[in-house]
């Protein structure tokens, strides 16, 4: 058992694997010092990383009072911190994937006459799909923080029907509503627009009104949804949209009031082409695409927006988060077969 230990990190969406690392490091020493990299160069890497204060909050209330009273913590401005110089360390921990830079550092230590540190490479732990649990697949929408699915099995399986239930919790904005007139929807757009500019994520439009506004208004979506109608009723409108804008055009199916593999293939490829080269797609629903943002949220990644029209109202936008991806998977899972 050593005395002090080090081990340093992002720490960004506080989850499964790290919390493996920091019980499997105090198994090796009596202290450890949590080194937390900070906004300036976490920011670099990713701008969804949340703040340092954020990442700190969220490592502290993730650990019991047992840890944490052997654990302190500390903000890591470089690649090495104070592990060349430090003198009282003895050990430092890693992955696989940071072993070299601890190699690094002993380097530097030796240099510096100090003992190296010995180096405890942890192992991963890892998704339902076998790959490992990262912060980076948590931002990209892929898992929660325990390394589930955000999208349940069961609709993987075959169509689900709505329930009544799941109808009456969403009754209400799905959302923050800007209000305009129903005659006008470019009124409410362009408020609704001005909110969400500079977002890192695909913007994600449900609904041929919507969309229409959207292309009119010259802020097409990277991601456009349309069934043909409104209020469930053919719309003229829906000719006007110029389906040769988008790079990718998908065709799928989707009943009223259910959800189907083919809608979810589809809405799950046109993510996929905008992860990939940040290419745009239309998808064209053969039924109705209301439910489609109950299947968008746990598919997109954290910081993309979605938008749909709450007709007589306005419109409704929802930033994609953890929060909003998990309620999405419980209203999903209140679904049932309709088989």
């Amino acid at each position: 058992m050593f005395d002090v230990g080090l081990i340093g990190g992002t720490f960004d969406r506080f989850h499964k694997g790290h919390l493996h690392l920091i019980s499997e490091s105090l198994e090796h020493c009596e202290k450890l010092e949590i080194w937390i990299i900070s906004d300036s160069t976490a920011k670099k890497k990713d701008t969804r990383v949340l703040s340092w204060e954020e990442r700190l909050h969220d490592l502290k209330r993730s650990l019991d009072n047992e840890l944490l009273s052997r654990v302190s913590f500390g903000k890591l401005e470089d690649s090495f911190g104070p592990a060349p110089i430090h003198e009282e360390a003895r050990v430092i921990f890693c992955t696989e994937d940071t072993r070299k830079n601890c190699e690094e550092i002993n380097d530097l230590r030796i240099k510096n006459e100090l003992t190296p540190l010995q180096i405890v490479t942890l192992d991963l732990q890892y998704a339902w799909d076998g790959r490992p649990i990262s912060s980076s697949r948590i931002r990209e929408g892929t898992i929660d923080r325990d390394g589930n699915p955000w999208i349940p099995v069961s609709i993987r399986s075959g169509t689900i029907v709505m329930t009544p239930e799941v109808e009456g919790n969403l009754k209400d904005p799905f959302g923050t509503l800007f209000p305009g007139p129903e005659g006008n929807p470019a009124e409410a757009m362009n408020n609704a627009l001005s909110h969400i500019e500079n977002r890192s994520g695909p913007t994600i439009a449900v609904g041929d009104v919507t969309v229409l506004t959207m292309h009119q208004l010259g802020k097409a979506p990277d991601i456009s949804l349309i069934d043909g109608m409104t209020k469930r009723k053919e719309w003229e409108g829906a000719s006007s949209i110029d389906q040769e804008y988008y790079d990718h055009r998908i065709d799928c199916s989707s009943p009223p009031g259910s959800l189907t593999t083919s809608l979810l293939e589809a809405c799950e490829a046109a993510i996929h082409s905008w992860k990939k080269d940040g290419s745009s797609t239309i998808i064209n629903v053969e039924g109705e695409e209301d439910l489609a943002p109950l299947l968008l949220h746990p598919l997109s990644p954290i910081g993309a927006v979605v938008l749909y029209g709450q007709p007589g109202k306005g419109v409704v936008v929802r930033i994609c988060g953890e929060e909003s991806k998990g309620r999405c998977r419980q209203l999903l899972e209140s679904f049932v077969s309709a088989d």
